[in-house]
């Protein structure tokens, strides 16, 4: 009986801000494996980390397209209103770095997840200019301004969908979730912004908790937390963590298994 999917394996990848390069090195792990996705959906992170890949580089090759930029190359201060951020030389950005311009464009089929602010809803693209969405998908609220888009304001897909493994389930045989956000209850400072960013991380990471069970592999990197938003230039670090983890959890399956897949 033919299989009534559409895709054999799809990634599905997380939010988790600077930790999204732990996404490249996962996704090189799984190439060297011969473990290639048909298609990906990605949100916030994920979706910057996925579409570089989506677009035809090798995920190693992708930490060149950041080198030597800094959070502010990417965000630009603004008189607060909407956002402490502006968003515009972010687009500029991706715009400069894809050969893709809208999201059919890309070499591999690819959703991208944002958070509909406006109407309080997630939505997933899955056509379109591509360099405005990738942002609107990263738009962290508070810290960036909303993006517009057909006079819609979007914000960060995270706030309903911090893990799209469901925007992908029914069209593929199998999903491999890459989750760089995993709940961790650490130690903290106790004073007021301490609390407010844990709170917030937490709301963020809780949604993915029934995302992960849906996962026919699920690798989470679980050493990121001490890294800043704007360590930029640690990203090879985090490449490399999240390369470990995926190589280190397919040679246990190997191992115990015989295989990748049970």
């Amino acid at each position: 009986m033919l299989s009534e999917k559409k895709y054999e394996i799809g990634y599905a990848l997380s939010g988790g801000f600077i930790k999204g390069f732990a996404h490249l090195g996962a996704m090189q792990a799984l190439l060297e494996h011969d473990i290639k996705p048909d298609i990906i959906s990605g949100v916030s992170a994920g979706a910057l980390a996925g579409v570089f890949y989506a677009d035809g580089n090798e995920p190693y090759k992708v930490l060149d397209f950041f080198s030597g930029h800094t959070f502010r190359d990417l965000t630009k201060f603004i008189i607060p209103r909407m956002g402490l951020f502006d968003l515009r030389d972010f687009i500029d950005f991706i715009k400069s770095n894809l050969k893709a311009k809208n999201i059919e464009d890309l070499q591999i089929p690819f959703m991208i997840t944002a958070t509909d602010l406006d109407k309080g809803k997630s939505v997933v693209f899955t056509e379109g200019e591509l360099a405005i969405r990738i942002a609107a998908s990263c738009c962290m609220p508070v810290m960036f301004a909303p993006v517009l888009i057909d006079d819609t304001h979007y914000v960060d897909g995270g706030l309903f969908m911090n893990l799209p493994v469901s925007t992908l389930r029914h069209q593929c045989e199998k999903v491999i979730a890459i989750n760089v956000s995993p709940l961790i209850a650490k130690e903290y400072k106790k004073n007021i912004l301490s609390i407010a960013l844990r709170s917030y991380n937490f709301m963020f990471q809780a949604n993915a908790i029934p995302e992960r069970k849906k996962a026919d592999l699920l690798i989470e990197p679980y050493n990121l937390d001490d890294y800043n938003n704007r360590e930029l230039d640690k990203a090879k670090e985090i490449f490399i963590h999240g390369y470990d983890t995926a190589k280190d959890l397919l040679a246990n399956r190997m191992t115990e298994f015989g295989k990748i897949w049970r």
